[in-house]
Formats: C-alpha cells, structure tokens, sequence
C-alpha cells in the first residue's frame, strides 16, 4: 500500500477506536527517499482520505493541499534521531492520558506479550505543542532506545518498524494501561515477573510436521471466511488487540483451522488461516503457539467445535487482579457463562493439562491471570457472543465497584434459572 493509504486506515482504526479525536493525533511514515508522509493539521481524523496526507520532501518541500500536522516537528526529530523507525504514531488514547496527567508510566509487564512488544517505556516532560523544545526533548528520549514514550499532560508517541509494528505497540500499551486502571478498581493489580515473560516467550512454535498435499474443499474455506471475519469483529469491538488473540473452529473429526502466531490480528486473511489435519499442520505456515491446548480440547469434548483465546480490558481486569469474576449480576449472564474460573499464568503452556481439566459443558469460559480468557462453544458465533456476554459482565461489576456494595443473583434464583434453562 501507498504511504497515504496506510496512514489513512490506520488514523481511521485509531478514531474509530475511540482512541484520539477529531482534531488529536497524528501519524507519519518516512520513505526509502527519506521524504516524510504526514497527517494534515485541523482536518477530521473521522474522514480523512489519502488525498489529504502531506508530503513533505528530504528538502523540506511541502506537498498537499494542506498544511502538515503541528506535531511535525517532533515526527522529523525521531526520524533523525532513530533511522530504524519508519513509522509513528501520536494519539491522546484516554488510559495513556490519563497516565501522562497523573505523570506514571505504566508497567508494561501486565499483560504477556507487553514488555516484548512495547519494550521499555521513556518520558518526555511537557513542553508546548509544535514546539521545537518537545521536538528535542521527544527526540533525545528516543535516542536512549526507546520505542514508546509517555508525554506528560499530553498522550504518547511510539514509534515501528512500519506502521502495522507502531500501531500494535500503541494499541498494546493502551490496553496495558486500560488493564491497570480497571484493575485497580477492583482490586490489587499484580504483574508479572521477568522470569514468567521469558517463559511465555518461550512457548516454542508449533512443532507439528508438516503436510505433504493439502485439500481445501468448499467448507474448509467457508471456515476461513468465517475465522477472518470473527477476527476483524473482535478487533472492531475492542474484544481482540493486534497482539494477541487465536481462534480455531472443528472442521471435520478433530480437524481444524486455527489462526497462525506473530500475525497482526487487525490484518488477517485467508490464506493465513492454518489447517491442522491428523496431527499435521499446513505445509509454510505457523500455526498460534497455543495448537496444541486446541487439539487437546477438541480430543476431548466432542460438543466443542469452536474456540477464542484473547485479551479484553474488562475481562483482563479479573485476569491482573486475580480476582474471581463473579457472572451472578443478570439472568443471561450466568445462564451463558455459569462459573467463569481464574486458572493460573502458565497454565496454557505446552504441555499442562489443568485447563482441559477445568472445562466442561457447563463451565465455557476460563480466565487465564496476567494473559487471556479462553471461551468455547458449539459454533463460533455462540462462542463469540459468550466472550462478549462475559466483556460485558466484566465492565459491569468493574463500573459498579465504583456505586456501592454488589448484589449478585442469590442461590435460590440460580436454582429456578438451572430448572428453566439447564433442564
């Protein structure tokens, strides 16, 4: 893709993520030429066209019909500062704000894939926007290595290799944030330690052999279409972050499809779905590192024929705290979920077995501490709704923390829901 339409569809992504706003953020890309592609200033972010995007050469001359973003200045000092970053993004996304406001940075290490994907975090003290000074001050941050910096009383900055890596490293580091913040409403947040992160990114790739031929009749490739658009939904909904995320869906027996490792989620397609037939995996591909949990649950419980494995703020929220999500807050709730067990980080390694051991027809959906939620169903769509029935339940304890005490549905009206609904 050209410049301006990459830059285009991700400042569309990042708005409508609610992420920025009409007037707040900008993103740039430098090319081979070392001419500098860059978003308009005081243009709405919610229907910017590629048309839009300015230019402005090696040389200094602007093209476009625009003027380039204030925030140029600061786009042109990383890019001399740091000549493997080709790609960055400037946003006021409201957890990171309201980090920067409170003058923190967030600890990276919630989550998994974190720290590997944002790396550690810099801090650049406030200086007036578009100026030359937060230019330079931007600029020496990045020169100490850094790929995502905390812009005190103002957002953040990151920067990527491309403008897909940029933007996995701000919408990770937003989650980060969004995690810790709902968390602490909770409860206590708990992170992870270094050891644990070098063990998780330590779960080797799939290991399966490959296949010699490989057949794609019409319902293997209806699953496809069907995996990449829950993908693209989960993504929209906030339900799935570029990071993380694997779903697989049964074909026929204990065949299945599964989405493959280190793919950025918001960009899936077709042909990078895997098939896992006989124990053996598509010839050039690699299959989520998580195949094997997958194969292990689809041996096991023939009424499962669809599974999510993924990170959401709300859910993550009980994940970081490792407190019990308690499903008892209205009728739906606990008819879809039941219990929702905490199980903890680790426990989705090659090789474990207490998860398959935890699932049961009754008991869909385990929260995986510091990591994920992994939902299972009988068709895809009825997987995916549970995961956003248990989002839902997730933010509405979280919100209601802040009300007053919690009433959850008493034990003698989860017995009249089991006789109605569970028969």
């Amino acid at each position: 893709m050209h410049p301006r339409d990459q830059i285009t569809a991700i400042i569309r992504r990042i708005y409508e993520r609610s992420l920025t706003t009409t007037s707040g953020g900008n993103i740039s890309i430098i090319d081979d030429n070392g001419d500098i592609w860059v978003t308009p200033g005081s243009i709405d972010k919610g229907s910017l066209r590629p048309s839009d995007i300015m230019l402005v050469k090696r040389d200094g001359t602007i093209v476009g019909k625009h003027k380039p973003s204030s925030e140029y200045p600061f786009h042109k000092a990383i890019y001399e500062s740091r000549p493997d970053i080709k790609a960055i993004i400037h946003a006021h996304p409201p957890a990171l704000v309201s980090f920067s406001i409170a003058r923190q940075i967030p600890n990276p290490n919630v989550i998994s894939q974190a720290k590997q994907i944002c790396g550690a975090i810099g801090y650049a003290t406030y200086e007036v926007p578009g100026s030359r000074e937060l230019g330079k001050c931007i600029g020496d941050e990045f020169k100490k290595g850094f790929k995502a910096i905390i812009m005190e009383n103002h957002g953040t900055v990151v920067g990527g290799s491309d403008i897909n890596d940029a933007f996995q490293r701000f919408e990770t580091f937003e989650f980060s944030a969004r995690t810790i913040i709902y968390g602490q409403k909770i409860g206590e947040v708990k992170y992870l330690d270094d050891e644990q992160i070098e063990h998780f990114e330590a779960q080797t790739i799939s290991t399966l052999p490959e296949m010699k031929t490989v057949e794609y009749p019409s319902d293997e490739r209806q699953i496809r279409t069907e995996i990449c658009g829950m993908v693209h939904r989960a993504c929209r909904q906030g339900l799935m972050v570029s990071s993380y995320g694997t779903v697989s869906v049964r074909w026929r027996g204990n065949d299945f499809l599964i989405t493959p490792t280190d793919a950025v989620r918001w960009n899936m397609n077709l042909q990078d779905i895997v098939q896992i037939k006989d124990g053996h995996r598509e010839p050039g591909k690699n299959p989520s590192r998580v195949t094997w949990l997958h194969q292990e649950i689809y041996r096991r419980f023939p009424h499962i024929n669809s599974i999510i494995l993924t990170q959401s703020p709300y859910l993550m929220a009980f994940g970081a705290t490792r407190q019990a999500l308690d499903v008892r807050t209205i009728p739906e709730s606990w008819i879809f979920l039941q219990d929702v067990p905490l199980m903890p980080f680790g426990s989705h390694f090659r090789g474990k077995t207490e998860i398959v051991e935890k699932l049961s027809e009754g008991m869909p959906a385990i929260i995986i501490e510091n990591d994920s939620v992994l939902v299972t169903g009988d068709k895809l769509l009825q997987t995916f709704d549970r995961l956003e029935v248990a989002e839902f339940s997730a933010q509405s304890l979280v919100l209601a923390s802040s009300i007053g005490q919690l009433h959850p549905i008493n034990q003698q009206q989860i017995e009249d829901l089991r006789k109605v609904f569970l028969k």
